[in-house]
């Protein structure tokens, strides 16, 4: 089985590249993040007719989270269990489906903005309650992967040049402190191998030649229980989906699993 993570940046500004890459990967799960449309304007038809079935969890103009998959989707959560509300709204940042016997959340932790800023607690006290959400699934028996966006580096090398981001957001020591919580909940990284380059960035910024000039971060992440991470055979960041026009500024992250998907319900 083949699962993958990927911040498209606008599904419906690319939805052919999305097709495109689906079929020319082979993916039979993906998590999709930043999908910045209502519900509605999905393209779950084109999906459909390329044989994948979508959990969507959207509202607006911005955010946005989705689960694809061609190996069945069933038990569907839709939102943050016990996630907190930024200015009074509950972002639609968290979607779960169980997929082909692996159980998958497509999330999409909020950036922060600034350290000290209203949004940078709201980032923290929203990977608190990931944590909660997903510590029975994590401690279970069955495969189990939190996959997104987690708009945080979790080690300085992670990050082309640790002294840039001095002061700024997802290097900080309580950001990386929220993660290991996260893990603790019975989680590892799955670290994704480079195809260019010493380590497997997925983003890099659209100005100053962030891209050409290797300027990145990983903070799409795959975090697996033990069950899952034991069936990890191939992991890597496909950094050719990030270049050519029209491109999102994230990498889809792809991971490969000794694993049979089993029939939907069983």
């Amino acid at each position: 089985m083949r699962i993958a993570t990927w911040n498209i940046n606008s599904v419906t500004v690319r939805t052919d590249r999305l097709l495109a890459w689906l079929e020319r990967s082979g993916t039979d799960v993906l998590c999709l993040q930043e999908l910045k449309c209502e519900a509605g304007a999905f393209p779950a038809e084109r999906l459909r007719e390329a044989g994948y079935e979508a959990a969507v969890h959207a509202g607006g103009r911005w955010n946005g989270v989705a689960v694809l998959s061609r190996v069945g989707l069933d038990e569907v959560t839709s939102g943050l269990p016990g996630g907190p509300e930024y200015d009074g709204v509950a972002e639609p940042r968290a979607v779960a489906a169980t997929c082909g016997g692996v159980r998958v959340w497509s999330v999409y932790v909020p950036n922060g903005r600034e350290v000290g800023h209203a949004h940078f607690d709201y980032k923290l006290s929203w990977l608190k309650a990931l944590r909660e959400a997903v510590a029975e699934d994590a401690a279970g028996p069955r495969p189990f992967a939190v996959l997104g966006d987690f708009n945080v580096a979790p080690e300085d090398a992670d990050v082309w040049d640790r002294s840039v981001f001095e002061g700024s957001t997802h290097v900080t020591e309580a950001e990386r402190a929220a993660l290991a919580a996260l893990r603790e909940a019975g989680l590892s990284d799955v670290l994704p191998r480079p195809l260019k380059y010493e380590r497997a960035f997925t983003y890099w910024d659209y100005r100053q030649l962030g891209f050409p000039k290797n300027r990145g971060m990983r903070i799409d992440l795959v975090y697996g229980n033990s069950p899952f991470t034991g069936l990890v055979t191939d992991a890597y960041a496909d950094r050719e989906e990030r270049k050519g026009k029209g491109a999102s500024d994230h990498a889809p992250v792809v991971v490969d699993l000794d694993l049979e998907p089993t029939s939907p319900g069983m």
